[in-house]
């Protein structure tokens, strides 16, 4: 028995046993739906996107093993109004989160060792660690006196001493100029009932406090439950309620935005399901509209849609058994199923519809429709098949899962259409018809093309030119922050921290033998054109100590006497005490002004404030005391500390910060930042050429990035030659004929091309998200030509006035609605992909509606090849 007999038999069978045939369907879809009940889940996993076999994923394992601190962190980046507002408000939210080890199993502030703060200094140029050691000892008179008595008292004792200076003429107050309007401001805003405290580091250091950075980190490794959609959501809201209770959090005064590659990966989730219940409804309803438009009648959308859903229930029953967790990528296979199995059940119910028109019984309709069109469209599904099978075998885990399960379902798909649909066709009854089914006017349009066709085909020929030419041309943008929503909290978090080399995320980490190696290998590193720094323990030991010592020496011996803090404690502090200050002060102030109103000036916006205080209450008095003050004993500890330094080697190093660059054996990490220039695709590229020149080995996120590129390009490229040459293979031994094969592919190869010259002049670059509207170019190019070319050999002589006609431009209709919402989505890499599957589609719609007829015009003499 030949193939159409053979399907036609199928059908009659199901025909005559339409109940039982959808009843059979319904048990067998619920039976589906129990497995993936049971067995399927999702895993939010990206690590198992791509196989552990490749030489990058071993060395980013590997580099993970042995610094597991690095991997799957949720940072809250911390920026406060004063330096010191920022570094209370990470303390505070620290010791919040080592109190709930539920959803935090660690937490680290690497900005906050007392190493760094008692050698900080000696991280210094000699010239500015000078400049600022002479400035701290110009105001050696002030900061005894506020040693002595650490409260607003005490200032304004040391704003008295300048009162004194002016009237003596010892007085140039040239710099304390931005110190005076500091204490202003912060005075006017506590009176105000607006308090904020005072920074004096921003006093004691000037513009050397801003090389500390504005922010401050907590970092922690939160409990992940990689079955939900967030894996590590819970930890996050959990983190936000202790925010949400911090002191200056509540005043205004800090905030903390979260970002990491947790909250990078949770969003990314969010977001692209933001929408998506709403986008997911409309386009339902427009797919609807077009099939009645295609079919005309609820008899055959029923079907359709029964059919369609059975054909997704298998498939999805069918990933249960052959994967049961789905990765990031294969989870789309509900789409890719609905956007060309749709095809297949509007392709059968159009025919059917064709037909009725010659003959008054359905089931002798479904029957010959299953004869003349159940071929083409087996074909189509077993092509179309081969070429998602081609991707199973690629390194790109996640796209070869992805084409595992769309593969089998379009078997499925097919199976529906010729056993489920027609038994629910004929259950429907659907009516005879009387009119054309094909297009009046896509005959006319057909008359043009075949009058015009040398034109049509020229164009054609030199779009298939163009294409090949601009292929080079097409970009991939390998920077998976591109696809990301740039205006979710992790995203704008990063990106502020974009410009500071340290916290920039595109660095490269090299693990050596030993810290000697490190250390060498960390010189050739820094002299690449593309690498800002290279850094390794050793950059933790500060270079010229024996000089900056001398320096810190000389100021010490003449500031450790006003600093010291074994003197007798002052009196406590009262409202009435600082009202006495103040006023003392005043008084002093006026007279220096008497004396010299020109030097004086600069104190001038003080004397209200201290007026003020005097009729101030008590609690506005000693608000005032608390913004002044509060962070005066920290800085001054930390004075007395950074005096206190002495020589340090990197056996000094302690723990907390030698365990990110040594490993117990001895290897040695290094850590190679980019330059600003190695930003961009290209540029990160180039970044890790030059530094694999060197070190071959490099891991982390630089080459992460360049190497996932790289595999998915390979893979995509090794699928579509595999692809191509499994559709050209099953082509020949179904349809015997060179010249058909040739007649598909090249069809096939035009829409390609279109897509290409398309996607680069617009221009729309490849990325993470969008690559994945390649497998579904191929599965509809291929179905679509298919229909035309199997037509044309079984003898049709007319092509976009038929029924084949109809159904593939209302197929092309009903998956372009179906992928309209991803291009309207405000997820950059959703609305990429949307645009390149619906750019994709109008390509392959073009050449199998426009230039596939016309070059089968020229080919109306029959041909044996």
């Amino acid at each position: 028995m030949n193939l159409p007999r053979l399907l036609e038999s199928i059908v009659a069978l199901a025909c005559r046993r339409a109940g039982l045939t959808v009843l059979l369907g319904a048990m067998l879809g619920a039976l589906c739906v129990g497995a993936a009940y049971q067995w399927l889940g999702v895993s939010t996993d990206t690590d198992k996107l791509f196989a552990e076999s490749l030489p990058w994923r071993q060395q980013d394992i590997a580099f993970n093993k042995d610094f597991p601190q690095f991997k799957d962190l949720l940072v809250a980046l911390v920026d406060g109004a004063t330096p010191e507002i920022a570094e209370q408000t990470a303390a505070d939210l620290s010791a919040a989160l080592a109190r709930d080890p539920t959803h935090f199993h660690d937490v680290r502030r690497p900005d906050a060792s007392p190493y760094l703060e008692q050698n900080g200094l000696m991280f210094l140029d000699a010239k500015p660690l000078g400049a600022l050691l002479d400035q701290t000892i110009d105001a050696q008179p002030f900061l005894g006196q506020l040693a002595a008595d650490p409260s607003a008292r005490g200032l304004f004792g040391a704003l008295g001493l300048i009162g004194q200076g002016l009237e003596h003429g010892q007085a140039d107050l040239e710099g304390y100029a931005p110190s005076l309007a500091a204490f202003h401001t912060s005075l006017a805003a506590a009176l105000s009932g607006h308090p904020v405290p005072l920074s004096w580091e921003n006093l004691l250091a000037g513009s050397l406090a801003e090389q500390a950075g504005k922010y401050r980190f907590v970092l922690v490794h939160p409990t992940l439950d990689y079955d939900a959609l967030e894996p590590g959501g819970e930890a996050s809201d959990a983190m936000r309620a202790q925010i949400a209770k911090l002191e200056f959090v509540k005043a205004g005064l800090a905030h903390v935005r979260l970002t990491g590659d947790v909250a990078l990966s949770d969003e990314e989730f969010s977001t692209v399901a933001q929408g998506a219940a709403a986008g997911t409804v409309g386009s339902l309803v427009l797919v609807l509209i077009w099939l009645v438009l295609a079919v005309k009648s609820w008899r055959l959308i029923v079907p359709i849609l029964f059919s369609l859903l059975l054909g997704l229930l298998f498939t999805t029953g069918f990933a249960a058994v052959a994967v049961g967790k789905l990765n990031l990528v294969s989870v789309a296979f509900a789409v890719l199923f609905v956007g060309i199995a749709v095809d297949f059940g509007i392709q059968f119910s159009v025919r059917m519809r064709e037909m009725r028109r010659l003959t008054n019984d359905p089931v002798a309709a479904l029957q010959a429709t299953a004869r003349v069109a159940g071929p083409q469209i087996l074909v189509a599904a077993l092509a179309t098949s081969a070429g998602f099978l081609a991707f199973v075998p690629t390194d790109f885990s996640g796209v070869a899962e992805l084409g595992l399960i769309a593969g089998a379902g379009m078997v499925f798909a097919f199976l529906c259409s010729v056993i489920f649909l027609p038994a629910a066709l004929a259950l429907c009854h659907p009516r005879a018809e009387t009119a054309e089914i094909g297009f009046a006017w896509a005959a006319r349009l057909e008359a043009v093309l075949f009058r015009q066709r040398a034109i049509v085909l020229t164009l054609a020929g030199c779009v298939l030119v163009l294409g090949v030419v601009l292929l080079p041309r097409l970009a991939f943008d390998s920077d998976p922050l591109h696809t990301k929503n740039p205006d979710t909290e992790a995203m704008r978090a990063l990106s502020d921290m974009m410009d500071d080399p340290l916290t920039n995320p595109y660095s490269i980490d090299i693990v050596a033998a030993n810290q000697q190696a490190a250390d060498a290998l960390a010189v050739r590193l820094r002299a690449l054109p593309l690498v800002s720094d290279a850094l390794t323990l050793t950059s933790f030991v500060p270079e010229d100590q024996p000089a900056k010592l001398d320096q810190l020496d000389d100021a010490a011996s003449v500031l450790n006497a006003s600093l010291a803090v074994g003197r007798s404690p002052a009196a406590p502090v009262t409202a009435d005490s600082i009202r006495t200050a103040a006023a003392t002060a005043l008084a002093q102030l006026e007279d220096g002004v008497r004396a010299d109103p020109v030097k004086g000036e600069p104190v001038r916006i003080l004397m209200g404030d201290l007026a003020a205080l005097a009729t101030a209450p008590d609690a506005a008095v000693l608000s005032v005391n608390s913004a002044l003050t509060r962070f005066l004993p920290l800085q001054l500890g930390r004075l007395r500390a950074a005096l206190a330094a002495h020589a340090v080697t990197a056996a000094d190093i302690p723990p907390d910060i030698a365990v990110d660059w040594t490993l117990p054996d001895g290897r040695a990490r290094v850590q190679v930042l980019s330059k600003a220039s190695a930003r961009d695709s290209q540029g990160l590229h180039d970044f890790v050429a030059q530094v694999r020149g060197i070190a071959p080995q490099a891991a982390g996120s630089a080459v992460v990035i360049v190497e996932t590129a790289g595999t998915i390009v390979g893979a995509f490229r090794q699928a579509a030659l595999g692809a191509v040459g499994a559709i050209a293979l099953l082509l020949f031994v179904v349809l015997r004929r060179v010249l058909d094969v040739v007649l598909v592919l090249g069809a096939l190869m035009l829409s390609a091309a279109i897509t290409v010259v398309m996607a680069v002049l617009l221009p729309l670059p490849l990325n993470f998200a969008n690559i994945i509207a390649l497998p579904l170019l191929l599965g509809v190019g291929v179905s679509f030509n298919i229909y035309f070319v199997m037509n044309w050999r079984q003898g049709m002589r007319s092509f976009l006035g038929t029924a084949t006609a109809r159904a593939v431009l209302f197929s092309a209709l009903t998956t372009a609605t179906a992928f309209s919402s991803l291009a309207l989505s405000g997820h950059p890499g959703t609305a990429s992909m949307g645009r390149l599957l619906l750019l994709s589609l109008g390509a392959t719609l073009a050449a199998t509606w426009l230039v596939l007829p016309a070059l089968l015009s020229v080919l109306m003499p029959k041909r044996r090849w």
